[in-house]
């Protein structure tokens, strides 16, 4: 124990003075170097630089900005928390990445060890943990120990809130075991699989067979307990629709202990109440997903766009939705779709269809194996559209797939200002990303707090025809650069969902719409707000507030991995809750699981709450939008 203190000691010495000088090396450098690193526009890095805000926007001659300058603001005052994030790089460095490294590495052991398992062997194992699941149950006693909830640590989901749930008295039900692939079955076309079992392990086994989940989500710990219950999109969702649409069945433990499988045509109700509902209704404990066929390679066509941001949005409609309406034909519609607002007159579309790997190779087609770890990040490479121009290339699928997975997007610019340079990626870029429940497991109540008012974590998911719209609205409010564009189908069901198309939309016709789905877009905002990029005043949780009061007025959602600032009554205006209550009665989820607006809620519950929640009923959607004090 003393070597080992000894070491976090000198550790932390040498950091601190690696820290001295290279704080004095960066600020020296030139404003212009520093802007073309930052990889979308001059501005302020929270965790690290300033320099002037006269740079923040550059007038493009045909791009129409009047409607979109926002007002500057007062400029805000430093804290000493400011100076713990801005050298917080040096914990990630030190004990977030090393210790994020070697579990990789134990997990992907762990893979490879089911994987030597037989189908039967796997079957055998998840039969007695839901025996297990069940027995824990049973043991409750409704008149003390508290709402149901998993034994998972708070830190360790990868969603942006709080989990202030697991703070106050709960009677937990240990799911740890639950992460095998239980078959594959090319016959039926369906994976079955456990709710841990997360995305690098389901690729890792499916791609080499030339098979996929319909919808891969992009970033390798997203588990599908997580993107089920709450919310999961990719590029090839404008077909598929969300990852909760692609699942053909749920097998889920009711609160009574019950094992009950759930589908189209048994359970039905319980079957579309699952998805969003955020494990409320009971716990999954397994699912049978779709599989599709894939080839070896993703043809990769990157598309600049110039304009003003509602010539950005119609450039990005036009790039997988036919005007003709055709969308059920493969010829006019790719099988991803991406788009990336990098400013306010620039962004980059890119569609990809699937290629083999004989076309891939052929005399003068570009490879990009961009899944090395010393490959430039994917949303930098994508940007040297802007300056080359239109561009293809093959990329092998599962790279593409997790193509966004070494970057965190563009938030591993934040975590490790220098961590896309040549010099880092190819020393270290192999231990990247972090773990985000690493990253949450380090930052104490005040970093916290600070992210949540400073940094910005939210989709905003919108009909297709809003996107415009959106992308102003975000300029103006919160000037968040880069944008991820995401298009998916938002399915005609028989019942009314958490989720459900605006009324009437098959009659509008719109473009991207079907008679049998409408088309939605997520507006992804992951970054820091312009006003604190230029050391203004930003009320985080106040524009938090504004964007779910404009989704509400849009027939827009927001996925409530984020942090919410809804008050219960716009929770229900937002989200449908006549199914989910239904079937909280029905099956026996009240005074057992908490409601999902309960789960959702930011801040610690009290007491009180608990024992309210017990019992809680969600009110009735009313119409129209109620803005939070």
């Amino acid at each position: 124990m003393v070597g080992v203190f000894i070491l976090v000691v000198q550790g932390t010495v040498i950091a601190a003075l690696v820290a001295f000088v290279d704080e004095l090396l960066f600020i020296s450098c030139l404003t212009e170097e520093i802007a073309t690193d930052l990889g979308f526009h001059p501005g302020i890095v929270l965790s690290r630089l300033a320099f002037s805000e006269t740079q923040r926007v550059e007038t493009a001659p045909f791009a129409t900005m009047s409607d979109l300058q926002t007002s500057l603001r007062p400029k805000r005052k430093k804290g000493w928390v400011d100076y713990l994030v801005q050298f917080r790089w040096i914990a990630v460095i030190f004990v977030v990445l090393p210790i994020s490294c070697t579990i990789y590495f134990l997990i992907y052991l762990g893979d490879l060890r089911s994987e030597m398992k037989s189908y039967k062997k796997r079957q055998q194992e998840h039969d007695e943990n839901v025996k297990k699941v069940i027995k824990r149950l049973k043991e409750r006693d409704p008149k003390k120990d508290g709402l149901v909830c998993t034994a998972r640590k708070p830190w360790i989901a990868v969603g942006m809130r709080n989990v202030d749930y697991k703070r106050v008295r709960h009677f937990e039900v240990d799911l740890s075991a639950f992460r095998n692939i239980l078959e594959i079955d090319k016959e039926r076309m369906v994976a079955r699989v456990e709710p841990l079992v997360n995305m690098g392990q389901i690729t890792r086994a499916t791609v080499p067979m030339n098979l996929a989940l319909a919808v891969v989500a992009e970033l390798d710990d997203l588990t599908v307990g997580g993107l089920i219950n709450g919310y999961g999109i990719e590029g090839s969702s404008h077909i598929y629709g969300l990852f909760s649409d692609t699942v053909v069945a749920y097998e889920i433990v009711l609160a009574n202990g019950q094992l009950v499988r759930a589908t189209r045509e048994e359970n039905s109700d319980l079957y579309y109440a699952i998805p969003w509902s955020q494990g409320t209704l009971g716990f999954l404990v397994a699912a049978e997903i779709k599989l599709i066929p894939i080839k070896e390679y993703m043809k990769l066509t990157y598309t600049p766009v110039k304009g003003n941001l509602k010539d950005i949005a119609q450039a990005y409609m036009d790039s997988f939705a036919p005007r003709d309406l055709d969308l059920d034909n493969p010829e006019k519609v790719p099988d991803f779709v991406e788009g990336m607002v990098y400013s306010p007159t620039e962004a980059v579309c890119m569609t990809g269809r699937y290629a083999s790997k004989e076309e891939a190779r052929k005399k003068g087609n570009v490879i990009n194996n961009c899944g090395w770890w010393f490959k430039p990040w994917f949303y930098q490479h994508a940007q040297t559209a802007l300056k080359r121009g239109e561009f293809v290339e093959y990329i092998p699928t599962r790279e593409y797939y997790h193509r966004h997975t070494r970057s965190l997007y563009w938030e591993g610019k934040l975590i490790l200002p220098f961590g896309d340079q040549f010099w880092f990626r190819f020393l270290f870029g192999w231990m990247m990303p972090p773990k985000v429940s690493l990253l949450k497991a380090t930052q104490g109540e005040a970093i916290r707090n600070y992210y949540h008012e400073n940094h910005v974590i939210q989709d905003m998911l919108v009909p297709l025809v809003k996107v415009g719209d959106a992308l102003e609205w975000v300029h103006h409010e919160m000037e968040v650069y880069p944008i991820w564009l995401c298009p998916h189908r938002l399915f005609k069901l028989p019942v009314k969902t958490m989720v459900y198309p605006e009324p009437g939309f098959e009659l509008q016709r719109n473009q991207g719409d079907t008679p049998y789905a409408q088309m939605y877009t997520d507006v992804g905002v992951y970054y820091v707000p312009g006003p604190i990029l230029r050391g203004e005043v930003f009320d985080g949780a106040e524009a938090v507030c504004r964007m779910e009061n404009w989704l509400i007025e849009n027939h827009g959602f927001q996925p409530q991995y984020a942090v919410s600032e809804l008050s219960e009554k716009n929770f229900w205006r937002m989200f449908d809750a006549s199914l989910y209550e239904k079937c909280r009665r029905k099956y026996g989820a009240i005074g057992t699981f908490m409601s999902v607006y309960y789960k959702s809620k930011k801040g610690r519950k009290t007491e009180k709450e608990v024992q309210d929640a017990e019992c809680e009923v969600a009110e009735i959607e009313t119409p129209y939008a109620e803005t939070d004090s």
